[in-house]
């Protein structure tokens, strides 16, 4: 379908807009479905190519809210971890099949839910621990090469940030920050693979004030949102975009 449609850009809008909602106030779990649905109507290089402007615009955005707000141990490892896992994704990008790390991610972050909810009632009696910096960096490496391929580093970030115990305004901060200075290699590789166009750019300089209009909303839909309501939130983003990598590794 031509990038330039209105089929496409009325698909665009509403993905652009929850793509900032979800990035600037919610920790970025379910922002890789943006791409995804982008996927429906534009091939996926074409898709990724248009999100991922969008997305560090949307960092660009929400990065101010959460100034020097940030849990800097926990974003430190994490993007450690990610520089080898963006390159790796990188040298896959051409011809691997991201329908196993799909499955696997998926997996992943749906097995926490069920683990973490099972602590709430009681049905699981090992205490919980926080996540040290080996469990830190392989979510680096994990986000980093998800994230190169298909957007999808955030539910790899949830599992580990949320293991770690913080609020969840530290929480936000350090998913901005991460994916801020992840997306920014990101871009560099994109660029040198020649995934971005001309027409990706005019495409996305139409869609900008949509992406502003969702980090503005998130931003204050996480200021609203009392804490508790958001973890229960995060978990259930994190399930929901858990479950959407399995659909889309097993169909």
């Amino acid at each position: 379908m031509e990038l330039f449609s209105w089929q496409v850009f009325c698909v665009a809008v509403p993905a652009v807009i929850f793509a900032g909602v979800s990035k600037a106030g919610f920790g970025s779990g379910a922002a890789f479905a943006s791409a995804t649905i982008l996927a429906l109507v534009l091939e996926p290089g074409a898709a990724l190519g248009v999100m991922l402007p969008l997305l560090m615009l949307i960092d660009a955005g929400s990065l101010p809210a959460y100034w020097r707000r940030w849990a800097w141990p926990e974003a430190r490892v994490l993007l450690l971890g990610s520089l080898p896992g963006t390159l790796l994704g990188a040298w896959f990008y051409a011809g691997a099949d991201p329908d196993a790390i799909r499955l696997l991610i998926g997996a992943i972050s749906v097995g926490f839910v069920t683990w973490q909810l099972a602590q709430k009632v009681g049905l699981a009696g090992l205490t919980a621990r926080r996540f040290g910096t080996v469990a830190g960096g392989l979510a680096g490496a994990g986000l980093g090469f998800t994230s190169f391929i298909s957007h999808a580093g955030g539910p790899v970030a949830a599992v580990f940030l949320l293991g770690r115990g913080l609020d969840k305004t530290r929480y936000q901060a350090t998913t901005v920050l991460v994916f801020w200075a992840v997306n920014l290699l990101k871009a560099g590789l994109y660029g040198a693979m020649g995934v971005f166009t001309l027409q990706t750019f005019a495409f996305d300089l139409a869609l900008a004030p949509f992406a502003l209009l969702g980090t503005w909303l998130g931003v204050r839909a996480h200021r609203a949102v009392p804490e508790r309501a958001f973890f229960a939130l995060t978990y259930v983003l994190l399930a929901v975009t858990g479950g959407k990598l399995i659909l889309d590794a097993v169909t």
